[in-house]
């Protein structure tokens, strides 16, 4: 057999890149193994390519990372009034049982561990301990409260000092938004 029986043809796919295989001749005449190659400047991506896929996630990300970042704000401000809401519900039961709201000095760890001097407590109240707002900073627990016979409990926003606007907007428990200046 010549060598040239052994042969297969050579092949190229739609972008031009060659291909074959071709099998080698054995020991005596018989039929070998198959040797198969792709050219090494064809087998992967150009830089333009991986620059051209580099610059579109670029612009992607420039064009709609911020418009998702404006809205972690109002959601923080939305966990903020859903939390407030959450302790209202829990001093509301809190009051069935005891007669009382939690003085000041008490605060909403009373809803938690019963404080001295409080007959009839059947807490806790709240399932879990209670949490930081979600820019991390301490509710505010006032009673008796300025605003109603209800507590006072203030987020003081991201900013974390009364007043403020946008994200650094106070969450009061007295209002069903968040306010601006106040306090």
């Amino acid at each position: 057999m010549a060598e040239s029986d052994y042969k297969f043809k050579r092949n190229s796919d739609a972008r031009g890149r060659r291909f074959g295989c071709s099998l080698l001749p054995g020991p005596h005449g018989s039929p070998g193994r198959s040797a198969c190659s792709v050219s090494i400047r064809q087998a992967g991506i150009t830089l333009i390519e991986l620059l051209v896929v580099v610059t579109i996630i670029a612009l992607f990300a420039a064009l709609v990372g911020p418009r998702l970042f404006k809205h972690v704000g109002k959601s923080r401000a939305t966990a903020a009034k859903a939390q407030i809401n959450s302790f209202q519900t829990a001093l509301g039961v809190y009051k069935l049982d005891t007669g009382l709201f939690p003085t000041t000095e008490q605060g909403l760890q009373a809803l938690r561990t019963k404080p001295d001097g409080v007959e009839r407590w059947d807490g806790p109240y709240l399932p879990q301990d209670i949490p930081s707002d979600p820019w991390g900073h301490a509710y505010i627990y006032k009673f008796p409260g300025e605003h109603g016979d209800e507590p006072d409990i203030v987020s003081l926003g991201a900013d974390g000092r009364a007043g403020g606007e946008g994200e650094d907007a106070d969450i009061l428990s007295w209002t069903s938004k968040t306010a601006t200046n106040e306090k």
